[in-house]
């Protein structure tokens, strides 16, 4: 059981002073949570601000230097609206103070709140970034507005976070404080030496100092409070990594004996003969599963490389040895997708192929189930739903995990705690960097997928300034006319106020007129059925253009699309950019992917943008953006609720992740109960980074 004294961290956001329906919505959307029952108060705890405000930079109008962050105090002396009809135009507020004058710029205003909130002749207080143009100062959506008489409980000093549409910094502000308010004093699980020889402080101290930064060095990653939260969290994975061998280790594995019978069939059927890592692999493969040491093996390959072939003949060898084997995918497009793709050559070999996930309803479930617990059904194809108390296997061997980045002991927990040991298999399609594997996966042994299959045409990835998305649409047009199918992706679902990013509702508007043919739209707010129905009308050819957020990275397989267009290029992890690329070039035309960006580009910008133009070798891509950007990125952004890392990061960080995996075997070898006042201690961290399936774990021993 949590223990009581985290009950308060762990109520709903929604129980927050001042947090309706909209709003606990908006924030389980912003901390990647499906939805506003799961967003808990620690998930605000752990965003952490990634930049300062420093409003003590008060120069005056005519001294703010270009580009800087200011704050000035002025009087409004006008306001000029744009023309009526011309709502693209900016709607501008004039104020001046002793040195010069300011104008303060507004984009797609709606309604009269500025008057309101900026009265003429009213002495304000504005802050934000000061852009000179034509000799003029100017100040675009500042990120700060008051008027001087309200001004005196201002923070000159403030933390900035991450956002999403239609949530503002002040309102995430005061939530996080009711968070930060809520945390107990808890008990210390760190190595008292340790904490001495790093100068971490204490836990709650941490918490409070994360969100209390008092100048740029208290949000660099190596300020004393993030390195003592990042260790924590390094630990919380180390126990829980841990505790699953343990427990694997526990249980021997039933040796699997391939006789090839199946396996041959298969290969017989194929069109194309397996790669040379291919080959490799399922020879690793098959040597694991064949001793009674239970297998656990990352199989590491780029998209397009292979990888479901390489799990079709493993699952194969298991049911030639007379069991079952599951595959489990992350999400249900992804599992019908599988499905589709082993049933086709699954057929040859006569295996009985079922696909369960959370859409199955009533009797068509209760027949696929028992079907299951019969072990008439030899391959299991689906999503978590496979591993509900409601499933029986008749005699499971192998599970295969899709993991698709999203790096969960979780479902690996979920299904050694039904008591059943099969071989393990994980796949990931996310080339992962050494440190990232230790970090994810702890001691795995690893099989990679270097090649890509036989018949692949490179793909022509060029990079285009946000200019010419005018030139763009027009070659799309000729495209798509000429009976080609292509992609267009953007980051964000809908237009916020506060930034320009173009959404993808409003792409598809625009995209609809010009191109003037059947297009389909996805996003990540439709519901699951509204999804598939769009891709299906895409991959059937009903539509020849799909407009889409990064969705289609968990990609549906349509081998006839050949154009990838990515808007904001600049916003996207590389990886998650070789990710979204790899849809195209998956049949045998010639593919392009059109990378477009709103410069200007700095270095880092510049040198992501052309590692991907000038490679499409995914492992080397990983390297490199482990370099460039962090493992929130390769992980695909992480603003979008990747499981990586929420405080921690293996850059910054790396020594700490060393000493958190020898601490956490050091522990258990010494206390594999977690029974000692540490050990105690150590479960409500588990506890707090919602490690509860690890826990589990050491009550089923």
């Amino acid at each position: 059981m949590r223990p009581t004294l985290l009950d308060p961290l762990f109520a709903s956001v929604a129980s927050l002073s001042g947090v309706g329906p909209k709003l606990a919505q908006l924030l389980a959307s912003l901390l990647g949570r499906e939805d506003a029952e799961d967003a808990r108060v620690v998930d605000l705890l752990f965003l952490a601000p990634f930049r300062l405000i420093d409003r003590r930079n008060q120069p005056g109008i005519a001294l703010a230097q270009q580009g800087a962050i200011v704050t000035i105090t002025g009087r409004v002396d006008r306001h000029q609206p744009p023309p009526p009809g011309k709502s693209s135009l900016p709607y501008r507020v004039f104020l001046h103070d002793e040195t010069g004058e300011l104008a303060l710029t507004f984009f797609r205003v709606k309604g009269n709140w500025l008057e309101k909130a900026l009265p003429v002749d009213e002495t304000i207080i504005v802050s934000g970034k000061v852009d000179w143009f034509n000799g003029r100062p100017s100040m675009v959506h500042p990120d700060l507005m008051v008027k001087a008489s309200e001004a005196e409980n201002m923070p000159l000093v403030e933390p900035v976070y991450p956002l999403t549409a239609g949530l503002s910094p002040k309102v995430l502000r005061k939530q996080i404080e009711h968070a930060v308010e809520r945390v107990p004093e808890l008990p210390e699980w760190a190595d008292p030496a340790l904490v001495t020889r790093q100068g971490f402080p204490g836990i709650r101290q941490s918490f409070v100092d994360l969100h209390h930064p008092r100048d740029e060095k208290d949000v660099d990653p190596q300020a004393p409070a993030r390195r003592r939260l990042a260790y924590d969290e390094f630990l919380a994975g180390q126990v829980s990594l841990a505790l699953v061998r343990q427990k694997l280790r526990k249980v021997p594995g039933t040796p699997v004996k391939a006789t090839g019978e199946i396996s041959g069939k298969i290969l017989a059927a194929l069109p194309f003969s397996p790669t040379g890592s291919q080959t490799l692999a399922i020879a690793d493969i098959l040597k694991d599963m064949s001793s009674d040491t239970r297998m656990l093996r990352l199989l590491q390959g780029d998209v397009g490389a292979g990888k479901t072939l390489v799990a079709l003949l493993a699952m194969a060898a298991a049911v030639e040895s007379g069991g079952q084997a599951v595959l489990m995918a992350p999400t249900e497009i992804l599992a019908r997708q599988h499905y589709a793709t082993i049933s086709k050559f699954a057929a040859s070999a006569g295996l009985k192929v079922e696909v369960l996930t959370g859409r199955t309803k009533g009797k068509e479930r209760e027949a696929i189930s028992e079907r299951i617990a019969s072990g008439e059904a030899q391959i299991i194809i689906g999503t978590h739903a496979l591993f509900q108390d409601t499933v029986n296997y008749r005699n499971l061997m192998l599970a295969v995990v899709d993991e698709q980045h999203r790096f969960g002991v979780h479902q690996r927990l979920r299904l050694t705690a039904k008591g059943i040991s099969p071989h393990m298999l994980v796949m990931t399609a996310t080339p992962i960097p050494r440190t990232l594997v230790l970090a994810a996966f702890g001691d795995m042994d690893v099989s990679k997928l270097t090649e890509k299959p036989a018949g692949r045409k490179p793909i022509q990835t060029v990079t285009v300034p946000s200019e010419r998305t005018g030139e763009i649409v027009e070659r799309l047009r000729a495209a798509v006319a000429d009976g080609k199918k292509a992609y267009w992706i953007c980051p964000l679902v809908e237009e916020s106020d506060v930034s320009e990013l173009m959404s993808a509702e409003e792409r598809f508007a625009v995209l609809e007129k010009a191109i003037r043919a059947p297009i389909g739209l996805v996003h990540g707010r439709m519901s699951g059925p509204e999804k598939d129905a769009a891709m299906l009308a895409f991959k059937i050819g009903e539509t020849r253009l799909l407009v889409a957020t990064t969705v289609v990275e968990v990609g549906v397989d349509v081998p006839d699309a050949t154009i990838m267009v990515i808007e904001h290029a600049e916003r996207f992890g590389l990886a998650q950019l070789h990710q979204l690329r790899g849809r195209v070039g998956r049949g045998d035309e010639a593919s392009s992917c059109i990378l477009l960006y709103k410069g200007p580009l700095g270095e880092t910008g510049k040198a992501r943008l052309s590692i991907l133009r000038d490679s499409e070798d995914g492992f080397l891509i990983a390297e490199e953006d482990l370099k460039l950007r962090g493992e929130g990125e390769l992980l695909g952004t992480r603003q979008s609720g990747t499981p990586g890392f929420r405080i921690a990061s293996l850059e910054a960080h790396a020594d700490l992740l060393e000493i958190a995996r020898k601490d956490a075997s050091y522990l258990l070898d010494r206390d594999p109960d977690l029974m000692s006042p540490r050990g105690e201690a150590v479960r409500t961290l588990l506890y707090l980074h919602r490690r509860d399936e690890a826990i589990r774990f050491l009550r089923a021993g």
